[in-house]
Formats: C-alpha cells, sequence, structure tokens
C-alpha cells in the first residue's frame, strides 16, 4: 500500500511539474515594427532614401521576427505597417514608448522597434529596443557601435544584435 502511495503521489507531482513546464514555455507575444531610418549623413538632405533602404530596412525586421520565432520563446504579432504612422508620424523613434501602447492594443504583451542610425554613406549603427507594452518599460536592448557597411549590411547587424544582445 505505501508503495502505491509513494507511486502515485511521485506521478501527480511529475505531471504538476511538466505541466507547469509547459504553461512556463507558452511563448510570449511580441510585435516587430518595421525598421526606421535616421539618416544623419552629409547627403540626408539630398539624397532621400531609396528602395535598397526600404529593402534592407524590411529584411532587417524579417531577420528580427524568425530570430524571435527560432527562439522559441516568442510569438511575432503581424499588423500592418500603416497603424503606427498615424500615432506617430515622424517615426516610432520619436514618440517616446508609443510602440508599447500600440503593441498592446494589437494584443502583444512586447514591443521592439529597430532603428538605423546611418553615418554616412558606408557606416551605420543600430538599436534595438523591446518594450513590455503594459507598462512601457524597456525589457530588452542593444547598441551597435559603429559598423562598417552600407544599407547592404543592416541584416546583419540585427542578427548580431539578437544574437549577443537581446536574446542572450
Amino acid at each position: 500500500m505505501r508503495i502505491r502511495t509513494l507511486t502515485l503521489l511521485t506521478t501527480l507531482l511529475a505531471g504538476t511539474c511538466v505541466s507547469t513546464h509547459a504553461q512556463q514555455a507558452k511563448p510570449t507575444s511580441i510585435e516587430v515594427f518595421p525598421f526606421e531610418l535616421e539618416d544623419k549623413s552629409a547627403g540626408a538632405g539630398i539624397i532621400p532614401p531609396d528602395e535598397r533602404d526600404r529593402r534592407y530596412l524590411s529584411e532587417s525586421a524579417q531577420v528580427a521576427k524568425d530570430m524571435l520565432s527560432h527562439s522559441g520563446r516568442f510569438s511575432v504579432i503581424d499588423q500592418p505597417a500603416a497603424d503606427e504612422r498615424a500615432a506617430a508620424p515622424h517615426g516610432l523613434r520619436n514618440c517616446g514608448g508609443c510602440e508599447g501602447k500600440i503593441a498592446k492594443e494589437h494584443g502583444a504583451s512586447l514591443a521592439l522597434l529597430g532603428v538605423v542610425t546611418r553615418v554616412n554613406r558606408t557606416e551605420h549603427t543600430m538599436f534595438i529596443r523591446i518594450l513590455d507594452a503594459e507598462t512601457g518599460r524597456p525589457v530588452s536592448q542593444g547598441f551597435t557601435d559603429l559598423r562598417m557597411g552600407a544599407n547592404y549590411a543592416w541584416p546583419r547587424s540585427v542578427k548580431w544584435l539578437m544574437t549577443n544582445r537581446i536574446l542572450r
């Protein structure tokens, strides 16, 4: 009788531990906003962002989404890009963390914003910030120091930041 009781208790405890672990392993919802370009180069007023800039910003956001999804810790919420333009016409980077509020409205627990700062045509820095959608407080952030490479290198900078700062 005693062995049966111990076996039953062990089984129940093991089941509870597995159930608790399964609940903890549920991915956190996150909205990844389109990456923004802040052009600080000498040509900023002369050469507007072009199709390649838009392409590499889009690829950068996609790299972040893919890495978050593949980590198993996050579930990426996709929303149309037009929503945040109405709330922040000068960019989310300038709205004081409003991306958290927008993400919350879209049902996400977290908001990710990436900003590429073009120093010149072959150098850039990148900043990625994840905010708690409920509180607006930063959960994680990373910044690359000066990175060599024109716009084609932006997705590689995202990969480096995600690997070495955000998903650690």
